[in-house]
């Protein structure tokens, strides 16, 4: 196994250098600290536990979290992955402030003031896309504090993003509409938040690939639900109305349950296939009802555990994520393998 003193000798460097960088401490310059971090990587260098704990002890680290409200459903298995990796943190006094916050710029921006105030050293984050947020979290990185994005992106200096694909998650929702209906096609898009990137994505890539590959099926509306059943309910029913025609409907967010319900109470559940994404609990019994054809889901657990697992590292090792976007896999489920 490499040691620091290895490292040292073949960076041109002291191994008190190599120590600051490794252990993301003091002031290296970048050039040389990556190249340190280049070598150590090259040498799959891995530090001893018991030390980094008792250095990470020392630390105090902080790291903040803003995500949106766990009365998501979708939030609440990323919320477990959170707490799992809080839990394997808990030796290296690694303390996690979470803050969880409605989508809105405003109540964004205050939590990120308040992180910052708070001390932190590290930020993961769903962002709100805006330009406003955009530059926030570019200033918490020029003050040396590293930003992680999950579930959705935005264009910044952030070190990594780790989440869907979402336009290909779209793209291949567009795919499972061309390939699962027949007949004249008669679509209605229910989307979540246009102003979220990750939803603005998906509607993209669902949009081209139909209009591309499938133009027989015809797009007849998009609408907003903001993520709410009530809401949800009230727009699928005037989609409904305005389009008597209508017999494939996608949900590129959140509202499903509402929406699902609206159609059950038109009656033409038995005429409509819907096509959504996620398997929150109220989503698996409408596809066991048969009312949900299928589903395309996102590994929520992973959401909420990888960012810190790799932020974590960063802080606490030196070791920068190998990749800046770490794309999680797409599951499509039906009802024969949930």
């Amino acid at each position: 196994m490499a040691t620091i003193k290895e490292i040292a000798a073949l960076a041109g460097v002291s191994r008190g250098t190599v120590d600051r960088v490794l252990n993301n401490r003091g002031s290296v310059n970048e050039k040389t600290a990556q190249r340190v971090r280049d070598i150590a990587q090259q040498l799959n260098y891995r530090p001893n536990k018991a030390g980094l704990m008792l250095a990470a002890q020392k630390k105090n680290i902080k790291i903040g979290i803003i995500l949106f409200n766990d009365s998501i459903p979708f939030f609440q298995e990323v919320y477990e992955g959170v707490y799992a990796k809080e839990k394997e943190l808990a030796g290296y006094n690694c303390n996690l402030l979470i803050r969880q916050v409605p989508s809105e710029e405003s109540a964004q921006f205050d939590a990120m003031e308040e992180l910052l105030k708070a001390g932190i050293n590290g930020l993961v984050i769903a962002p709100y896309n805006s330009l406003y947020i955009a530059a926030e979290i570019d200033r918490l990185t020029d003050l040396g504090i590293p930003v992680i994005t999950v579930n959705t992106d935005i264009l910044s200096k952030r070190i990594a993003y780790v989440g869907s694909n979402y336009l290909q998650s779209g793209q291949t929702a567009a795919g499972l509409v061309g390939r699962m209906t027949f007949g004249d096609r008669y679509v209605g898009i229910v989307n979540g938040f246009s102003h979220i990137l990750c939803h603005a994505e998906r509607v993209s890539g669902f949009t081209k690939t139909l209009t591309g590959n499938y133009p027989d099926i015809r797009i007849m509306e998009t609408v907003e639900n903001h993520d709410n059943d009530d809401e949800s309910y009230q727009q699928v029913s005037r989609l409904l109305n305005d389009h008597p025609e209508m017999n494939v409907l996608y949900f590129a967010a959140g509202g499903i349950y509402g929406g699902c319900q609206a159609v059950l109470d038109s009656g033409r559940a038995a005429s409509m296939k819907i096509f959504v994404h996620d398997s929150v609990p109220t989503t698996v019994e409408l596809i066991k009802q048969n009312v949900i054809t299928a589903t395309l889901c996102q590994q929520p657990f992973q959401q909420g555990y990888l960012p810190l697992d790799l932020l974590s590292r960063y802080l606490i090792e030196g070791i920068a994520p190998e990749k800046e976007l770490n794309y999680l896999n797409t599951e499509i489920k039906i009802k024969e393998n949930l």
